[in-house]
């Protein structure tokens, strides 16, 4: 068993524990812990590295620093973040509409991640968030005021201290 396989295996294995030691609903619970892992194998250059996530949704993905640099087809972290991203940010946004009143018929959201040579390294300089939604009945200074919340409230967008920049478009529904 590789070390990202046995990472993934004792976290299961804890959230059990967790689970009949207090008698919490996992899914309940304050905190969470949710993780990814890596596999490298070789150097920097042509070595290659897989990318799996605790859900086992994103198994074994391949990144390489062809993928992540160069026009290689393939995935790499910051295309993870972004995706990462905009995945929170529509459910904070959802949220945010119902705790409102509204119901969004759709959110499509893309989370854009910059990354620039710092120096001897990378350094990730900035993300554009933009969402285009489909919310019937309300009028685009409430949607606007709720989005910015939204994405103020983000977990993802808190953990991040690179400025992030936003747009937010309100399609007729």
């Amino acid at each position: 068993m590789r070390p990202d396989q046995r990472v993934i295996e004792q976290a299961r294995r804890l959230k059990t524990l967790h689970s009949l030691a207090t008698g919490a609903n996992w899914t309940k619970d304050t905190v969470m812990n949710r993780f990814g892992s890596a596999h490298w194998t070789g150097d920097i250059k042509h070595g290659r590295g897989t990318i799996t996530t605790e859900s086992g949704k994103v198994s074994e993905l391949p990144y390489s620093f062809f993928t992540r640099f160069g026009d290689e087809p393939g995935s790499n972290p910051e295309e993870l973040i972004g995706g990462a991203h905009a995945g929170c940010f529509a459910m904070a946004l959802s949220g945010a509409l119902t705790a409102a009143g509204f119901t969004a018929e759709s959110l499509d959201t893309k989370s854009i991640v910059t990354v620039e040579k710092d120096g001897a390294g990378f350094t990730i300089t900035g993300v554009h968030l933009s969402v285009t939604a489909k919310v019937p009945g309300i009028d685009e200074a409430a949607f606007l005021k709720i989005a910015q919340g939204a994405k103020a409230g983000c977990p993802v967008s808190r953990l991040m201290s690179v400025p992030i920049a936003f747009d937010a478009e309100l399609v007729a529904g």
